[in-house]
Order: C-alpha cells, then structure tokens, then sequence
C-alpha cells in the first residue's frame, strides 16, 4: 500500500465546504443544540482519533485511522489537519478554525476553503479532554473523537448518552477502525 499522501483537488474543496455550509444552514427539528460551556482550546489542541462519525460526502474514502490535530495559529485560531487511510494510500486536508460570533469557545467556525465556513460545536466533552463529541446545530455531521485509538466503554456509553440527548439519530453512527 502506498503512503503518498494525496491532497484534495480545489473543486473537490469548493465542493466540501459548500456542503458543509449548506449542512450547517438547514432547518433543524427538534430542541437546539446545545455545546458545552466552556472549551480551552489549549487543552484540546493536539491529536485525536476519530472513534466514530455520521458518514460525511468527504470522507467517503477513508478506510480506517482517521485523526485529527489541531494547533493553536496566531490570533486564537486553530490550525486543523484532517488524515485517513484509502484504499490508494493516505488522504489529507488542512484548514483553519476560529471562535464564532458570540464567543462561546465551544462554539467554532472550520474552513477547508474559504470564504466558505462550518459550524463545529463541542457538544460533549470529557473533564480530562480525554474525548469530545463534536456536532452542528442541525444534527447533520457527528464525530466521536478521542485522545486514543479506542475508548472504554464507559466514555462511549457517556459520549452517546449526550448524542442522543441533544437529539442524534444514533443509528446512523459508524463506527471508524483505528489499528
């Protein structure tokens, strides 16, 4: 299997961040979405693994180890790296995140291409930022994240126990393999 990494091609960007714009603008059913109170964004920069995720258009050839890593960016922004493994090698792409309007730290804003944003709430979150959960205010996208490759079962039944609180359908969570 190769490693060469391949980066994603601008009309596929321009294409992804559409979506997600179009995601995070639709109509939601049921009580709002909450995020947590309060993130420090120190703290939760770094890597984490995907656990699981409700299956998005981009990833949708992503085979397994799905990461993330943030990095704190001058101005309080925060430099995002998204990878995962294909079937052809390892799929990369990098954007930028910022506090939205508000300033409720919990409660970002991702670029993969600009002008175009996304909302990206923490919705549930670990003491110990050993997991989070991370959403949008129209239930459209969940991920699962993790400082480690797998999560004991009690942090999951905690983290899906908040999904389906703030109004998640569950059934459409995949999970992501991580070895």
């Amino acid at each position: 299997m190769s490693t060469r990494p391949k980066t994603h091609k601008p009309a596929l960007s321009l294409f992804l961040c559409a979506l997600l714009c179009a995601c995070s603008t639709a109509p939601q059913s049921g009580p709002p979405v909450s995020s947590v109170e309060h993130l420090d964004l120190q703290r939760y920069a770094g890597t984490w693994y995907e656990i699981g995720s409700f299956p998005m258009f981009f990833q949708r050839q992503c085979i397994a180890n799905t990461i993330a890593n943030y990095t704190i960016e001058p101005q309080g922004r925060v430099g995002v790296h998204n990878q995962c493994q294909t079937k052809d090698g390892v799929d990369k792409a990098d954007g930028i995140a910022e506090v939205a309007d508000g300033g409720n730290s919990a409660r970002l804003r991702v670029s993969f291409f600009r002008p175009f944003w996304a909302d990206y709430w923490v919705i549930g979150l670990d003491p110990e930022y050993r997991w989070a959960l991370v959403g949008n205010p129209n239930r459209r996208y969940l991920w699962l994240l993790s400082r480690s490759k797998t999560l004991p079962r009690e942090q999951l039944d905690a983290a899906l126990l908040i999904a389906g609180q703030q109004g998640f359908d569950l059934s459409n969570l995949h999970y992501t393999t991580q070895n």
